[in-house]
């Protein structure tokens, strides 16, 4: 669907530019890892196309020639998000001598389409989940038509794989192995805004993978919104755990993780995978959304609270150390007392080392919306409070049970907000625990890890959200292990662009440059072309 609306504020013209400057671009990202991932793609592409990445200050004043908002529908304040960032901008836009253009993208422009430009008029382009690769294409038709570009698909037109691809990190990337979902979850308008699943074939999937470790990457995220349901478009059920073994076996790729599963669809064979495959990290992110099972028949979750602590107990039988994470909805239509109770009892019992809390947001246009016995607003806070004091207790009590042990941490750029003050250095462990680490006082300079190397140091403290590990200043284990990744890190420094890339709110995934200069990177498959 492509519609063309009045005018908004005048864009800039190239003439208007510095002469031999190129255009810069922002993008702000909104929302899952997916709209990360997708917001990499629209880089690629604006980079492609002759767009230069804002530089950290401008990144940091919301001020570039064009502007690009990657939304999320997930939740209720969503909406709330995106216009909040747009009155902002609304201002900037106006003070610019030179101007800007402003695109919105992602779920909510899948929803809301024209009546994004309706309520802000400022806004030059909106473009939708299936229709990534016109970015560049609509934002020079608004900008040479002075008229706001409105384009929908309804399916998916071009696999967002196959676009320019400017990675975040230099060390860790994301992979989509599959968009779209088939499950119906009542609370949830994902599957009417990304479509049907569609699986990629496990060729593509390795030969993405194999590109990003021979640019310096050496972990890899596998994306999808039931990851574990892969294999459903070609027929084989088994498919997910045989694409684990495969992805793990990559020459030179040392962490493999992946997210999310659905408890339904999670049998035994992935567990196994990720025993035997000794690259798979002991890590899980398994949402729960209830632990009652009334509620969860409601909310079309078809699994019950007894088959997902079975599903823990399995994955900790055969990987005892694996940190299990969750996703949780308070307040869903219609949860009594009792049924909250049994997710308190559920929480308790499944010991996460972490736990995404939600309160239920209706969302128009997805069944729950409509159905009877929409809780209070009192009534849902005081339940959220109270899992979130029992999560918070959890969480303090299973990493104060990591004091003492040994792990490898593979540093991060900012994960640590204080890591300035307190002279540490983060990064995550195997199991995908924040850990910030000290370093020795004598260390020189020219011997301190970077971004992508591997430290090994044991765990001296543990917080409800973060471990610390202080043994190179007390006399414990203090090892680096400077990797291809951390090279690819520095080259990436010194780099043709000579800046970072920054991003909203999220880490991103990773292609880095092995010597070549940086820029946006191609994974067009089967074959890789760098620029």
């Amino acid at each position: 669907m492509s519609t063309t609306l009045p005018a908004p504020a005048p864009a800039p013209t190239p003439a208007e530019a510095p002469r031999g400057s190129a255009r810069t671009y922002l993008v702000k990202t909104l929302g899952c890892q997916m709209n990360v991932h997708d917001s990499e793609h629209m880089a690629g592409m604006l980079e492609q196309a002759g767009y230069v990445a804002a530089t950290p200050e401008q990144v940091a004043a919301e001020d570039a020639d064009v502007v690009v908002i990657n939304t999320c529908a997930v939740r209720e304040n969503a909406a709330d998000k995106l216009y909040g960032n747009l009155g902002r901008l609304a201002g900037t836009k106006r003070s610019r001598p030179g101007g800007m253009q402003i695109a919105v993208g992602g779920c909510l422009a899948q929803k809301d389409r024209a009546g994004i430009v309706e309520r802000a008029p400022w806004v030059d382009v909106v473009f939708g989940t299936h229709n990534l690769d016109v970015l560049p294409a609509l934002l020079e038709r608004a900008r040479h038509n002075e008229r706001a570009q409105v384009e929908i698909e309804e399916s998916l037109k071009v696999f967002p794989s196959t676009l320019p691809t400017r990675r975040e990190s230099v060390y860790a990337g994301w992979v989509s192995i599959s968009v779209g979902c088939n499950n119906t979850c009542t609370f949830c308008i994902v599957p009417h805004l990304r479509g049907k699943e569609r699986d990629r074939r496990p060729g593509e999937i390795l030969a993405e993978v194999e590109a990003l470790v021979a640019t310096g990457a050496i972990e890899v995220t596998l994306l999808g919104q039931n990851v574990n349901s892969y294999g459903v478009g070609f027929g084989d059920r088994g498919a997910f755990a045989k694409l684990l073994r495969a992805v793990g076996a990559v020459d030179g790729l040392e962490r493999v993780r992946f997210t999310s599963p659905h408890p339904a669809a999670f049998t035994d064979d992935v567990i196994a995978a990720m025993a035997h495959t000794p690259t798979v990290m002991p890590s899980l992110h398994m949402p729960l959304q209830s632990g009652s099972d009334r509620v969860l028949r409601a909310m079309r979750r078809s699994y019950r609270s007894e088959r997902f602590l079975g599903i823990l107990d399995r994955v900790r039988a055969q990987i005892p150390h694996a940190a299990i994470t969750t996703d949780i909805i308070v307040g869903f239509p219609g949860e009594t007392d009792e049924d909250f109770e049994d997710t308190l009892r559920v929480v308790e019992a499944a010991r996460f080392s972490s736990a995404f809390t939600f309160q239920y947001s209706p969302r128009p246009g997805t069944p729950a919306a409509d159905l009877p016995d929409q809780l209070p607003k009192a009534v849902v806070q005081e339940r959220y409070e109270r899992l979130v004091a029992l999560q918070e207790r959890i969480c303090a009590q299973e990493n104060a049970a990591q004091v003492g042990r040994v792990v490898e941490v593979l540093v991060a750029e900012g994960e640590g907000r204080k890591d300035g003050e307190t002279r540490r250095i983060s990064g995550r462990a195997a199991d995908n625990r924040l850990v910030h680490l000290a370093l020795p006082g004598d260390l020189a300079p020219a011997d301190a890890p970077r971004p992508g190397d591997l430290v090994t140091v044991r765990v001296t403290h543990g917080a409800p959200h973060h471990l610390v590990a202080d043994s190179a200043v007390t006399g414990g284990p203090f090892a680096v292990r400077r990797t291809r990744a951390g090279d690819a890190w520095a080259a990436r420094q010194g780099g043709e662009d000579g800046h970072e890339d920054g991003h909203d709110e999220h880490a991103g995934g990773s292609c880095g440059t092995g010597g070549a200069p940086a820029g946006p990177v191609s994974l067009g498959m089967p074959t890789l072309t760098v620029r």
